[in-house]
């Protein structure tokens, strides 16, 4: 992310901004394992726009998402991720993003 941007967890909680959120589209050749992981500096702060404590990641971070394919078959797993973006002094409206990555 671009400075001053961030981005929020998907544990932010209630109240706050839209957290980050996945929903994946059912693929019978693959099993997730667990639930996305997030790999990044996790801040937790006092928003005052929010009025209330918030979770996210500035610079970088990385949602992973483990998992099973079922057989030496060639996959893919997709579905969208919905994120807000905010810097100190304002937000850019939720955006919803498709994804389809390729497993081998």
């Amino acid at each position: 992310l671009e400075s001053p941007w961030h981005i929020y967890s998907q544990n932010t909680g209630k109240g706050g901004p839209v957290p980050t959120n996945f929903t994946f589209k059912t693929n019978p050749l693959i099993t997730r394992v667990g639930n996305v992981v997030e790999n990044g500096k996790l801040k937790k702060v006092y928003d005052n726009n929010f009025k209330t404590n918030v979770l996210f990641y500035s610079n970088t971070v990385a949602f992973v998402q483990t998992v099973k394919v079922k057989g030496n078959v060639k996959t893919n797993i997709s579905g969208t991720v919905e994120y807000m973006v905010c810097d100190d002094e304002q937000c850019l409206p939720p955006t919803r993003k498709e994804f389809n990555i390729k497993l081998q």
